[in-house]
C-alpha cells in the first residue's frame, strides 16, 4: 500500500502508540515528539518518491507521441520506468523492504534523539515500527471501504474528488482509526 501524505501523520501515531504499549520501550520526551519525528521520516520518503513520480511523469510527456503512436499501456510503462529510476532517487519499490528501511530511520532518529530508550536488541524496536505500518496498511483497505460506504449513505451527495468530500473523508477516516485505536 501506498501511502499518501496526509496519512502520515496517521503512521506516525500508530508507530508511538506501538512504542508506548512495548514493554521494553520507554519514551523520553513524550508521544508528541516521537510523533513529530517519525513524520518527518515518513515525509521525507514520500517526498522522495514524489519527485520520482515527477521525473516519471516528465519523461513520458516528452515521449507522449511515441508511446500513444505504438499503444503503449501508459500505467504498465511508468510503472516500469519508475522501478528502472527509483534507486537514483532512493526509493525502495517493494514495500516490506521499504516499510524495514524507514523503521531502521525512524528508530536511528528517536534514538540520536533521545526521545526514546530501551535495554533490548534493535531489531526488537524496529519490529514494532515496521509492524505498526504493516498494521496500517493492512486495515487501510478495509477503513478505506468503510469510509466510502459512509459517503455513500449519506443523504446529501458529495461529489468524489470535491474538496468537500476530501475533508469529509479525511474526518471518518480518523474517525475510524481512532474507533480501531490507532490513534
Amino acid at each position: 500500500m501506498r501511502l499518501k501524505p496526509n496519512q502520515s501523520e496517521f503512521v506516525a501515531r500508530k508507530i508511538a502508540n506501538d512504542l508506548i504499549n512495548a514493554p521494553f520501550v520507554k519514551l523520553l520526551k513524550g508521544k508528541d515528539a516521537v510523533v513529530a519525528a517519525a513524520k518527518k521520516i515518513i515525509d521525507e520518503n514520500l517526498k522522495q518518491e514524489k519527485e520520482l513520480d515527477a521525473k516519471v511523469r516528465e519523461l513520458i510527456e516528452e515521449h507522449y507521441d511515441d508511446i500513444e503512436l505504438q499503444q503503449v499501456d501508459e500505467r504498465q510503462l511508468f510503472f516500469m520506468i519508475k522501478k528502472r529510476l527509483a534507486p537514483e532517487y532512493g526509493v525502495i519499490m517493494n514495500y516490506d523492504d521499504r516499510y524495514s528501511e524507514i523503521a531502521h530511520k525512524i528508530l536511528d532518529e528517536l534514538y540520536e534523539e533521545y526521545l526514546i530508550e530501551y535495554e533490548v536488541n534493535d531489531n526488537q524496536v524496529k519490529n514494532v515500527i515496521f509492524k505498526a505500518f504493516k498494521d496500517f496498511a493492512k486495515s487501510y483497505e478495509e477503513i478505506d471501504d468503510i469510509v466510502y460506504d459512509k459517503i455513500k449513505k449519506m443523504k446529501k451527495e458529495i461529489l468524489p474528488g470535491s474538496e468537500e468530500y476530501e475533508i469529509t473523508y479525511q474526518r471518518l477516516f480518523k474517525e475510524e482509526l481512532i474507533r480501531r485505536g490507532m490513534l
